[in-house]
């Protein structure tokens, strides 16, 4: 059976910088698998396939355009 690792970590934000406790598993090569934001007012960023926060009360809008700042265009694994 798959040995997964589970680690608290903060986070910034992705749109504007508010920190946010992390709960983030990691399967046994270290390759990410999920996350759970613990700190209240604060939300996972779903597809980004690694752990990213925002707060809730910023919109999707705003938190793709961060995410494509910060990381670049985002691909799908299909394409």
């Amino acid at each position: 059976m798959p040995e997964t690792k589970a680690k608290g970590e903060m986070h910034g934000c992705i749109v504007c910088g508010k920190l946010y406790q992390l709960l983030i598993a990691y399967n046994s090569n270290g390759k990410y698998i999920g996350s759970k934001v613990m700190s209240a007012g604060g939300k996972e960023v779903k597809g980004a396939k690694r752990p990213l926060v925002a707060c809730d009360r910023h919109t999707d809008e705003e938190i793709e355009r961060a995410v494509n700042r910060v990381y670049g265009e985002q691909k799908d694994e299909d394409e």
